[in-house]
């Protein structure tokens, strides 16, 4: 028995008359009636009842024409997964990211690549950027979205895609907050809430070099999330210098500005195995923007 054997019987059930069934199949009518033959054999049962006039399903018939149609609908939906599946469009994909790029371009890829590919499962953890080459290198994320890669990794790639500038948030009775942009040396006396250099290693360097280059040692008070530090601002414990992104985390009694001066950027990008094969995660890094794109850098209040 093969498929062949199957669709000729379907379509000549379904148009009980062998001439008919074979100008559906584009088939002159002997290879119909040979196929239905040999099914009948092969299966011990007749599944016909012919007359000079007409024909009819057996019970038996009528059976094998139910186990039929499921048969071909599922070989079509085999026939679909594997078309989806040649053109990257089912599987699944692990995303590991900073918390950076999930307040900025990382919303847009994915809203864009959900529309595309529905199919597609895709799994986010929001983690540490130290974590996140572990998770590349064991295969626990396909690919990851973190501040930018000082380094080459042997077998990783990466590609850069925004720049965001530094901005202040300040507790809003602060002095420097009366101020439209703020010297950095003006706050040599606060306290810096930023992230564990563990959870951040990169923002927390660039941060300490940034407060070194304007003639202090910053005082350092650590959180590991974005909203317990910008809540801490709030409270008046501390101060806090951060990628231009996170001003849409809007709190009462917190305000941004901008830095007097020098502009400081931080970089963010992704990074993927690099004899990484899988179609589906090709078409993903398809949705990633091409080259390094400046981000935007007005500020706004609280």
């Amino acid at each position: 028995m093969d498929i062949r054997h199957l669709r000729v019987f379907v379509a000549v059930a379904e148009e009980l008359h062998f001439g008919r069934a074979a100008e559906r199949l584009n088939l002159s009518q002997p290879p119909v009636s040979i196929a239905i033959k040999e099914l009948e054999e092969e299966l011990g049962l007749r599944l016909f009842e012919r007359t000079s006039r007409r024909i009819e399903l057996t019970d038996g018939g009528s059976a094998v024409l139910n186990d039929a149609r499921a048969v071909l609908n599922r070989l079509q939906v085999l026939r679909e997964n594997a078309r989806k599946v040649s053109l990257g469009r089912v599987g699944s994909i692990s995303l590991g990211t900073t918390t950076l790029p999930t307040f900025s371009f990382l919303p847009d890829i994915l809203r864009r690549f959900t529309l595309d590919f529905p199919d597609v499962q895709l799994g986010l953890m929001e983690t540490t950027s130290d974590q996140i080459l572990v998770g590349l290198e064991r295969g626990t994320y396909d690919i990851g979205f973190m501040f930018t890669m000082p380094v080459k990794v042997p077998g990783l790639s990466y590609l850069p895609i925004g720049r965001e500038p530094l901005i202040l948030a300040l507790p809003e009775d602060h002095p420097a907050a009366r101020l439209a942009r703020v010297p950095l040396e003006m706050l040599a006396s606060d306290k810096f809430l930023v992230f564990e250099r563990q959870a951040g290693p990169l923002m927390f360097d660039s941060m300490v070099a940034l407060c070194m280059r304007h003639g202090f040692s910053p005082k350092i008070f650590t959180a590991r999330l974005m909203p317990t530090i910008i809540s801490l601002v709030s409270a008046g414990i501390g101060v806090a210098l951060l990628p231009i992104c996170f001003q849409s985390l809007r709190r009462e009694g917190v305000v941004y500005r901008p830095l007097a001066g020098e502009s400081s950027l931080v970089e963010s990008g992704a990074a993927w195995r690099t004899d990484d094969t899988s179609l589906v995660v090709g078409a993903f890094l398809r949705y990633l923007p091409e080259g390094l794109k400046p981000l935007a850098s007005d500020t706004g209040d609280a």
